[in-house]
């Protein structure tokens, strides 16, 4: 029993739960944003080195702890072979820093970015808060990274495998400059595209963040499917995906979909942050004094389970199996990730849930995944996207 204990507290997710859960329990105390950055400068030191003899035996240790490898949880979408369904969001690696290390944390892909052309500080901090209560955050960062060429240079520094020979599939996720005009759009997103796209895997088009002005009419199908085709010209462009609100009308989401299938767009990732604050109206920010209604911001983590569910739900009975669906918001159980999985969704993808969970909800989901496989006869993962078999 005790041997048991001593495996679980030294284990990654234990230390991480020793360590941070104090910080992670309250609203109060450390920065959200400071402790990010402090996570990523860490990050970074080790992807940059991660072939040094001893930065090395310290991954493959942290990849021995949290890697669950399984050929039933393989697939191949879009040209990208995923050797399991989970990723990180984008959101967290804005700037690609960490990019050689995330398999190691037990990511079949990552999600880099938002990188727009030029670079750009975002909105005046503060900006990310914790809702420790609710496991849930309020950001309104506004797109702050170093620039397509500033990521271009991280990334090329690190020695990165060529896409397609990377142990986790990387995509990059672009959105539109804040200096730049609406009616300039496209060439905004082709700009940042066409300099970056021999890095990626996959290129996401994210116009459903709340945080930039006039950025999320671009999800107006007859705006979309134009930049869509100005992006698709480009020379070596990578599979294209497009990331949606939680927040549109129901119709929207249907024509969506259907713009997606027509444009051969490689697939959908639902769903950004929310405006909505689903009943928490008036939850006070410590930090602020002020209430989430009164805040600007997108929400993200548990409040927006439901929601995002539904809009999973509404994608794949409008588009079937014919378009690749990634599910994001609120997923922080081995249980709600084989709700999404078995409503629609092929790839999840994981932030607010991972933050306060700790990087042992990897395996857990993942084990988690094959056990429902094991009790409803599944040969594989592909075979339960869709299905709407409830988890037992």
């Amino acid at each position: 029993m005790n041997d048991f204990l001593d495996s679980r507290l030294f284990s990654t997710g234990g230390l991480y739960r020793h360590w941070f859960g104090p910080f992670l329990s309250n609203d109060e105390g450390m920065d959200a944003e400071n402790m990010t950055q402090a996570a990523l400068m860490a990050l970074a030191q080790l992807s940059m080195r991660r072939n040094w003899p001893g930065v090395s035996f310290f991954l493959d240790g942290l990849g021995k702890d949290l890697q669950r490898r399984d050929l039933r949880l393989e697939q191949v979408l879009f040209g990208c072979r995923f050797s399991n369904p989970i990723g990180l969001a984008a959101g967290f690696d804005k700037n690609g820093v960490a990019a050689g290390v995330w398999d190691r944390f037990g990511f079949g892909f990552a999600e880099l970015g938002t990188i727009t052309f030029h670079e750009q500080p975002g909105n005046p901090r503060p900006r990310l808060f914790r809702l420790a209560a609710e496991q849930a955050a309020l950001n309104r960062m506004g797109f702050n990274n170093k620039g397509a060429e500033g990521v271009r240079r991280t990334l090329k520094r690190q020695a990165l495998p060529l896409p397609g020979q990377r142990p986790a599939v990387l995509g990059l996720n672009f959105g539109k400059s804040r200096v730049t005009p609406l009616e300039l759009s496209a060439d905004d997103y082709a700009s940042s595209l066409e300099l970056l796209a021999p890095y990626a895997d996959y290129a996401v088009i994210n116009v459903s963040s709340p945080n930039t002005p006039g950025l999320r009419d671009l999800q107006n199908p007859s705006q979309l499917r134009r930049l869509v085709e100005r992006l698709r010209r480009l020379p070596g462009c990578p599979p294209l995906l497009v990331k949606i609100a939680p927040d549109l009308e129901d119709e929207v989401i249907d024509r969506l979909a259907m713009l997606a299938y027509e444009e051969g767009l490689a697939g959908v990732i639902a769903v950004n942050t929310s405006l909505d604050r689903f009943g928490l109206e008036d939850r006070i920010l410590m930090n602020t004094g002020r209430t989430l209604s009164e805040e600007p911001g997108g929400l993200s983590g548990s409040p927006l389970r439901q929601r995002a569910l539904e809009v999973m739900r509404r994608l794949y009975a409008a588009a079937g199996s014919t378009l690749p669906l990634i599910g994001v918001g609120g997923i922080d159980s081995p249980e709600v990730a084989w709700e999404r999985i078995t409503a629609g969704a092929s790839l999840l993808q994981l932030y607010t849930g991972w933050i306060f969970q700790g990087p042992d909800l990897v395996p857990r989901i993942l084990e988690g995944i094959l056990n429902q496989l094991d009790r409803h006869g599944f040969r594989n993962i592909s075979e339960a996207v869709g299905s709407g078999v409830p988890w037992e």
